[in-house]
């Protein structure tokens, strides 16, 4: 796959939490899914599910960068939710066209703030 068809791939998956239609989005069967505030997912059924249930949750991101590196792209962007601002870099591995595993770092705004004033 190219760059762009790679970064497309990953802009679909994002465009997800604004149209919260998870129909467009091509995930390997035995996808994996992480984060720093919850377990490793697998499987394809397993991670739509825990996206169906936090979409209505997300009211929208702010695009900032893509890096791809053969089959990674690092996504970079700022998610809005019901509790305020995270701040989010996903890597995510593409093979064969579809996403293979999302691996989420993230913090949200009120944490930077406490890091910053020394809470």
């Amino acid at each position: 796959m190219s760059r762009e068809e790679k970064v497309a791939l990953v802009e679909t998956y994002l465009d997800c939490f604004a149209t919260k239609d998870l129909s467009k989005v091509s995930f390997a069967e035995d996808v994996t899914f992480e984060g720093p505030r919850m377990p490793k997912l697998t499987g394809r059924a397993t991670v739509l599910g825990f996206l169906a249930h936090i979409l209505p949750m997300i009211k929208g991101i702010q695009l900032k960068q893509h890096i791809v590196e053969g089959d990674y792209v690092a996504t970079v962007f700022n998610m809005e939710t019901a509790n305020g601002v995270d701040h989010v870099f996903d890597r995510i591995h593409i093979l064969d066209g579809q996403i293979k595993s999302i691996h989420a770092f993230y913090y949200s705004e009120q944490t930077a703030e406490k890091q910053i004033v020394g809470e």
